[in-house]
């Protein structure tokens, strides 16, 4: 008994509490944060800033060096308000869930700033420069929900262990009041109590995503991390579980990074969409304006996509050539000139800028204007062009 006890104390649950915490040493080495967070809005619950997250890669037979680095999230800024849901859409690669598990601390950043508002006095913190014990403090307000759900539970924990395991770790349930808590949960995410007593291999694909997603909820977090938490499952069941998320929201409030591949599941629950490609951010704005008005070519390519209910409806699809760059030797200049149809030079020679157009939204492209109001010219357009002057 006393062992299994030990086990349910230790055992790693939370994203945080699988971290290979900073000694004092390394957080000295972190640099100093640029930005102020008095500066940031108050509705503002989570802000990360330049984000970057390098996987290093060793080579050598008697004496390991680095040889070069996997550049898996390469300077990455973004928001999430409080209450909303943050899509997060990209080709598979671009560093989705690189970024979720930097944001829990199961990958240590490279570089940048992580500021998440907790605590009674709703004082935004960089996580970076926490403590172990503050760190794991902080777990009771970020939590995530993994793409896995067969593999995130614990095959010897029935259900209820499973969802009474963070509150155990935390010391915010008493033993009488385990069993009605864990009922109340159950509840919420839509199963019946005599599922607390189940281990996840006697439950289907749905029950166990409802299972981490009750997890997830039981310190009653401010911000869930979805990693694809709908992309192994079946449409029904999957629908299912987005009308949960958004009816679980609205009742309790919290803010969603929602990771997905699906378009249209992003665009249903999402109130802003960030689009990724090879660790860079290409565009970033609201739902509506991403979906309906692209202004990025790789985000008019995934728009171009999204398949339409409607056999009488012509859609242009925008086909990509070529194949993604590797991480460890991205493009100089912007990371989707290889396979953009509008590329020019200064694309190869100059990385954009992540500016701010129409209705506040952002967009790093060097024609991001031209290609909106259709000035620019495709490139194969003009190739054509030239060679046929340079015929006559």
């Amino acid at each position: 008994m006393f062992k299994l006890k030990l086990e349910q104390r230790f055992h790693k649950l939370s994203s945080f509490e699988s971290i290979k915490v900073m000694s004092q040493t390394d957080v000295e080495k972190i640099e100093k944060p640029t930005t102020d967070p008095k500066d940031i809005a108050p509705d503002v619950q989570l802000k990360v800033v330049n984000l970057r997250k390098y996987f290093p890669i060793e080579g050598g037979f008697l004496w390991k060096k680095k040889i070069a680095d996997i550049k898996a999230v390469d300077g990455v800024t973004f928001e999430v308000k409080n209450g909303e849901t943050l899509g997060l859409v990209g080709e598979s690669g671009c560093g989705k869930s690189t970024i979720a598990k930097t944001l829990t601390f199961l990958h240590k950043p490279t570089s940048g700033e992580v500021w998440f508002r907790t605590g009674r006095d709703e004082e935004m913190i960089d996580l970076r420069v926490l403590s172990p014990k503050a760190l794991r403090g902080v777990a009771k307000d970020l939590t995530m929900v993994f793409q896995d759900p067969a593999a995130s539970l614990d095959p010897r924990y029935t259900v209820m262990q499973s969802v009474l395991e963070p509150l155990e770790i935390h010391n915010q349930v008493d033993d009488s009041d385990k069993y009605a808590v864990v009922r109340s949960i159950l509840l919420q995410v839509g199963l019946s109590p005599h599922h607390a007593y189940r281990y996840p291999h006697e439950l289907s694909g749905g029950q166990q995503q409802r299972v981490g997603i009750a997890r997830a909820l039981t310190l009653q977090p401010r911000l869930i991390i979805l990693d694809e938490p709908v992309s192994a499952l079946d449409v029904s069941v999957r629908a299912s579980i987005i009308n949960l998320l958004i009816k679980l929201q609205d009742e309790l409030g919290f803010a969603y990074i929602f990771i997905a591949h699906d378009l249209s599941v992003v665009r249903k629950i999402s109130h802003r969409v960030a689009v990724m490609y090879l660790g860079k951010l290409m565009e970033f704005g609201t739902v509506d304006d991403v979906y309906d008005d692209p202004m990025h070519p790789y985000t008019q390519a995934l728009m171009s996509a999204i398949p339409v209910a409607d056999p009488t409806v012509k859609k242009e699809r925008i086909f990509l050539k070529g194949e993604v760059p590797t991480p460890i030797d991205p493009p100089v200049g912007c990371r989707f000139c290889t396979r953009c149809r509008y590329v020019r030079q200064k694309c190869y020679l100059e990385e954009p800028e992540l500016k701010e157009y129409d209705n506040h939204k952002l967009v790093a492209c060097h024609f991001a204007s031209e290609i909106k109001a259709g000035t620019h010219v495709l490139a194969d357009e003009l190739i054509d062009a030239e060679e046929s002057v340079d015929a006559s």
